[in-house]
C-alpha cells in the first residue's frame, strides 16, 4: 500500500526525531499528493528521510504520527495498539480489579494511538475519537476490543459525534459498535459506587482522572465538613460520605449533573449527610465564611486556547481567592486545573496569586496530577493536562 509523502522544511524535522507525535501545518515544505482529512501519510524530511506515519488533518496539527516507524496500518497494527494498552493497564493491576472496574484504557498520545480515547465502564467500553483518521478505525478498535476481552465484554459506544472536529463527519451520531448496554451502569471505583450513564453524561461518563485525588481526599474527610464545588456526578463527595464526613455539600450549575449527585449519594454509606444545589459556585461561597472544613474547586477547563488563557487565569485566580477567603482556619483545599494551555507553573502562580489577595498564610500538601491509566509520554508533554495542588489554609 503507497501513501502520500510529505516532505518537512529544513530543520522542521527535529521535534519528530525526539518522538514527538505532532506535526504542525508550518513545517511542512511540498507533498507528492494533495491529502485529504483523516488519510494516512507518510512525513519525510527535507532530506527526504523517513521520519513518520500519521493521519492528516486539516488545522494547525497537519499530522498526528501513530508510528514512527514503516508499517501496514491494517487490523493487526491496530489491534496491537489496543493489546499494548491492555498490558500495561493489567500491570496497573485495573485488570479484572473487584475493587475498580472503571479506567481509562487507551490515552490518545500516551499509548500511540493521537485522538482516540477508550474509557472502560465494568463490562462497557466507550469509544471516543477526536480525528477522522481514528473515527475510520473505530470498527478496527471493535473488534480488537472484542477479541482482546472476549465475553468479559458486553458492548462497545461509540461517543464521537461531540469530539470530533468541526464538519469532518456531518452528521456523525453517537450509538453502539457492538453489543447494547442501555440505561448505564453502577461501577466499583476503590470500593466506591458510582451510576455512569454514557449516552447522555459528560465526556464518556465520568472524569475517571480523578480516582487517585479523590482517594487522597478520603484521607482528609473522616469527621469533617466538606464541600465540593463543580461536582459533577459527586466523585469527590461519595469519597468524603463513604469514610464518614459529618456534612457534604455538592454544587453544580448543571440541574443534570445535581440529579446524578444525588443518585449517586444515594448509593453511599449515609445520603442522610449529603446535600446537593444546582447553582453558581461563585453565588454558593457567598456568606459561605467557616463552615467547611475541606473544599474542593475542580471547574471545567476555562481555556481551550492560547487566546483566552489570561481570562482563564483571571477566573482560576478569583475562584480560589474566594475558597481561601471563605474556608476555616486549618482547613483543606483541594484545587485543580484541566485547562491544557495552563501548564503547572502558571498554575501554581495563579493560585499564589489568590493566596497573596486571600492574606491567608498556606502550605502546600500535596501537588496533584493525572493518574496511571493517562499515561504522559515522556516525548509529548502537552499529554499533562490535568494539575493540581492540596493546600492547608492556616
Amino acid at each position: 500500500m503507497s501513501f502520500i509523502k510529505l516532505y518537512l522544511a529544513p530543520g522542521k524535522e527535529n521535534s519528530l526525531k525526539r518522538l514527538h507525535p505532532w506535526v504542525f501545518s508550518g513545517a511542512i515544505r511540498k507533498a507528492d499528493g494533495d491529502p485529504e482529512e483523516g488519510e494516512i501519510v507518510e512525513v519525510y524530511s527535507s532530506k527526504r528521510e523517513f521520519l513518520g506515519m500519521g493521519h492528516y488533518g486539516l488545522g494547525s496539527i497537519a499530522v498526528r504520527i501513530f508510528s514512527f516507524e514503516q508499517v501496514e496500518p491494517d487490523y493487526s497494527f491496530w489491534k496491537s495498539k489496543v493489546q499494548q494498552a491492555y498490558d500495561y493497564r493489567n500491570r496497573l493491576g485495573l485488570i479484572d480489579n473487584p475493587e475498580t472496574d472503571v479506567y481509562r484504557l487507551i490515552y490518545a498520545e500516551g499509548d500511540g494511538v493521537p485522538g482516540l480515547i477508550v474509557d472502560m465502564y465494568k463490562d462497557t467500553a466507550v469509544v471516543q475519537t477526536h480525528s477522522l483518521g481514528m473515527y475510520n478505525v473505530r470498527e478496527f478498535v471493535t473488534k480488537a476490543l472484542q477479541e482482546i476481552y472476549g465475553s468479559k465484554l458486553r458492548a462497545v459506544y461509540d461517543k464521537s459525534a461531540e469530539s470530533l472536529p468541526q464538519k469532518s463527519v456531518p452528521g456523525a451520531v453517537n450509538g453502539y459498535l457492538f453489543g447494547k448496554s442501555e440505561g448505564g451502569v453502577v461501577v466499583t471505583e476503590n470500593g466506591n459506587k458510582f451510576f455512569i450513564d454514557w449516552e447522555s453524561g459528560q465526556k464518556t461518563g465520568f472524569f475517571i482522572d480523578q480516582r487517585e485525588n479523590r482517594d487522597l481526599l478520603a484521607r482528609y474527610s473522616k469527621g469533617k465538613s466538606v464541600l465540593n464545588t463543580f461536582c459533577y456526578t459527586g466523585g469527590f463527595s461519595v469519597y468524603a460520605l463513604n469514610v464518614g464526613a459529618e456534612l457534604v455539600h455538592s454544587v453544580d450549575v448543571s440541574k443534570k449533573a445535581i440529579e446524578l449527585t444525588i443518585k449517586n449519594g444515594d448509593l453511599s454509606n449515609a445520603p442522610d449527610r449529603h446535600e446537593a444545589f444546582a447553582v453558581d459556585t461563585f453565588d454558593f461561597l457567598k456568606g459561605k465564611e467557616d463552615l467547611y472544613d475541606v473544599i474542593v474547586l475542580d471547574p471545567p477547563a476555562f481555556a481551550k486556547s492560547q487566546k483566552v488563557r489570561h481570562n482563564a487565569v483571571m477566573g482560576y485566580k478569583r475562584l480560589n481567592a474566594e475558597a481561601m477567603k471563605k474556608i476555616k482556619p486549618g482547613g483543606i483545599l483541594f484545587t485543580f486545573s484541566c485547562s491544557q494551555v495552563v501548564d503547572k507553573y502558571l498554575f501554581n502562580n495563579t493560585v499564589m496569586a489568590a493566596a497573596i489577595e486571600a492574606g491567608r498564610n498556606i502550605k502546600v500538601m500535596h501537588h496533584l496530577s493525572q493518574p496511571a491509566d493517562h499515561p504522559i509520554s515522556i516525548f509529548h508533554p502537552e499529554g499533562e493536562y490535568l494539575k493540581g495542588l492540596v493546600l492547608f489554609v492556616e
